[in-house]
């Protein structure tokens, strides 16, 4: 079953419930190499019916109507062209956050989430050890997220470092307009700074020194690795997120050697990267002046997924 038209164009919408939609639509999906085809399913029925994914299995003989029907069949048939579910429903999930989500940046990761969870465990032990010294004025920390897209990760961090300033660059003003658009919606606007420009030169000089978290999901993929990059994401995600150069460097290199200039005295630098160049970005932490404790962690597919490393 791989045309949506005639699969769901039976007379009797009464058959169509709730749990014959998930499997109907995550097979046709998987049988089209769509990944995560399970997962798209629900995010494209949850659209259609309206409520939360929860919904889909605490009430799975609910029938569809006739004009749900119809929105599925015209949303599959994109979706089986391997056109994201994310853009198709305009929304994406990250770290409990429902974000707008459109061509004008990358969609967001669950592998990203890393980057946000191990800001927040050093936050954590920070604030332990501050307190264990003594009483002393704890001033709010300074975080900046280079390459934001969505906003992803600086709303992320805005949200769980209530004191935290937030600083967010990118590139492309696009990006930037839709990371607006999620930090109003999501009543952070007043808690996140956006910065057009290149990298670390679209900050405010005075960040200079005083960054504790520096964050970046810059473009990372190699031109080498750029034909086997699944269909959904090179033909419909923005390739300017995507496409880090020859080695997959051309944007963590400048982002490595730079941050030692912005980062606090013990400030965290975390940094994804591509697998394929793990060794060598490694290497590039190492032989940096002022960064130490350079380490790669894996994401959940045991694939070497960020660079962290500390101010020295």
């Amino acid at each position: 079953m791989t045309d949506a038209r005639p699969a769901l164009a039976s007379p009797d919408a009464q058959a169509w419930t709730t749990r014959r939609l998930l499997a109907w639509t995550g097979q046709a999906l998987a049988a089209k190499g769509v990944q995560e085809a399970r997962l798209a399913s629900e995010i494209l029925l949850t659209h259609v019916i309206g409520g939360k994914r929860l919904d889909l299995f605490t009430d799975p003989d609910r029938p569809a109507s006739a004009s749900e029907l119809a929105t599925l069949r015209g949303l599959m048939a994109r979706a089986l062209k391997h056109e994201p579910v994310q853009y198709l429903t305009a929304q994406a999930f990250f770290f409990g956050l429902t974000l707008r989500c459109d061509k004008r940046a990358l969609i967001p990761r669950p592998c990203t989430e890393l980057i946000v969870e191990r800001v927040l465990q050093h936050a954590r032990a920070r604030r332990r050890a501050l307190a264990e010294a003594g009483p002393t004025q704890q001033a709010g920390a300074v975080v900046v997220d280079l390459c934001t897209g969505s906003g992803c990760v600086a709303l992320a961090l805005a949200k769980h470092l209530p004191g935290a300033a937030v600083h967010a660059t990118d590139i492309s003003r696009d990006a930037l307009a839709l990371a607006g658009e999620n930090a109003l919606a999501l009543g952070l606007a007043d808690r996140v700074s956006l910065h057009a420009g290149d990298l670390l030169s679209a900050l405010p000089e005075g960040l200079r020194g005083g960054v504790d978290y520096l964050v970046a999901n810059p473009p990372y993929i190699p031109d080498h690795e750029w034909e086997a990059v699944p269909t959904n994401v090179r033909e419909h995600e923005p390739s300017l997120a995507l496409r880090g150069g020859v080695d997959g460097l051309a944007l963590v290199g400048p982002i490595v050697r730079e941050a030692p200039h912005y980062l606090g005295p013990g400030g965290l630098l975390l940094v994804e990267i591509a697998a394929c160049t793990s060794a060598a970005v490694l290497k590039l932490a190492r032989s940096t002046q002022g960064l130490a404790e350079a380490a790669v962690v894996k994401d959940l597919d045991g694939l070497d997924r960020v660079l962290v490393a500390h101010r020295a």
